[in-house]
C-alpha cells in the first residue's frame, strides 16, 4: 500500500508542475477559441453547410425533421479538429522529460529518494491524465455548446452515403467515440513521450511526433498498391477508430482490433522511453 501511495504522491507533484506551466493551457485556449467561433458561424448560416454537403444527393432523398442540429455539428467538429489535436497533445507530452532537461532540473528531480522508474511512470501517468482531461474538455465543449445553440434531433452522417441515426441512439455513441479518441491520443502522447526521452528541447518531440504522424498518414491514405500490405499495421490507420462508432451496425470486432493495435504501439513506445530514461546519463 505504501508504494502505491508514494507513487500517487509523485503523480500529484507532477500534475501540479504540469498545470502550473502556461504552455499546458495553449491547447485548451485554442479549443476554447475555435469551437465556439465555428459553431456560432454555423448557426448564423442556418444550415447552409448541410445543404452544401448534400447538394449532389438531395434530389434522390427526402429528409424530414431538424437534421442540422447539435449532434450533426458536434460530429463535424470532431472530424475537423482531429488533424490538429495531436499537435496540441504533443505540447505537454513532449515536455514531460525534455522540459526537465531544458530547465536544468533533471539532477534535482532524480536526487529524490524514489527510483527513476517511479518518476518515469508518474510522468507518463500525468500525461495520460492530461490527455483524458483535454479530450473530455473538447467533447463537453463541442457537443454541449452545439446542442445548446442548435438543439437536438436525429443525426445525419454524410460518409460513404447517408446514414440517419435516431436521437435516442446518438448520445452513447459520442461518449464511446471520445473514449476511443482519448485512447488513440494516448498513443500519440506516448510517441511524443518517447521523443522527449531522446532530446533536451521540448520543441524536438513536437516536431518529431508530427513528422512521424504525417509520414505514416500519407502511407495510410495514399492509394498506392505498394503500401497496401503494411497500412493495417500502422497506428495512423487505427487512430480514427472512433469514427466506427457512428456506423450502423457498429463493427465492434474492427474496433477491438484497432484498440489492441494502439495499445501495442503505446506499450512499445513507453517501454523504449523507460529504457532510455533509466539508463540516461544526467549531466545537468
Amino acid at each position: 500500500m505504501k508504494p502505491i501511495l508514494e507513487f500517487f504522491r509523485i503523480v500529484r507533484c507532477e500534475m501540479i508542475k504540469t498545470f502550473l506551466k502556461k504552455r499546458t493551457y495553449i491547447g485548451f485556449l485554442i479549443i476554447l477559441l475555435i469551437v465556439p467561433l465555428v459553431e456560432v458561424a454555423l448557426k448564423l448560416e442556418g444550415g447552409r453547410f448541410l445543404r452544401m454537403s448534400m447538394r449532389g444527393i438531395a434530389q434522390d432523398f427526402i429528409l424530414l425533421g431538424n437534421l442540422f442540429n447539435g449532434w450533426f455539428v458536434g460530429h463535424q467538429i470532431m472530424n475537423s479538429l482531429w488533424v490538429q489535436i495531436p499537435v496540441l497533445i504533443s505540447f505537454v507530452a513532449g515536455d514531460q522529460l525534455a522540459g526537465e532537461a531544458t530547465g536544468g532540473t533533471y539532477r534535482l528531480l532524480l536526487i529524490r529518494p524514489v527510483s527513476r522508474t517511479k518518476i518515469f511512470f508518474a510522468k507518463f501517468f500525468t500525461t495520460v491524465l492530461y490527455v483524458t482531461i483535454f479530450v473530455s474538455f473538447l467533447g463537453v465543449l463541442s457537443v454541449g455548446l452545439a446542442l445548446l445553440l442548435l438543439g437536438r434531433g436525429d443525426m445525419i452522417i454524410l460518409q460513404q452515403g447517408i446514414l440517419v441515426l435516431q436521437e435516442s441512439d446518438v448520445a452513447w455513441r459520442f461518449v464511446m467515440a471520445y473514449i476511443l479518441a482519448a485512447w488513440s491520443m494516448t498513443t500519440v502522447a506516448s510517441i511524443a513521450f518517447l521523443m522527449s526521452s531522446f532530446v533536451e528541447n521540448a520543441i524536438g518531440p513536437i516536431v518529431g511526433t508530427m513528422g512521424v504522424i504525417i509520414v505514416l498518414t500519407v502511407i495510410t491514405v495514399i492509394p498506392v498498391e505498394t503500401f497496401s500490405g503494411i497500412r493495417e499495421y500502422l497506428f495512423t490507420y487505427h487512430m480514427v477508430v472512433w469514427q466506427k462508432v457512428f456506423m450502423d451496425p457498429v463493427p465492434w470486432n474492427d474496433i477491438g482490433i484497432s484498440v489492441v493495435n494502439l495499445a501495442g504501439y503505446t506499450c512499445a513506445t513507453v517501454a523504449a522511453a523507460w529504457i532510455i530514461f533509466v539508463r540516461k546519463d544526467i549531466l545537468s
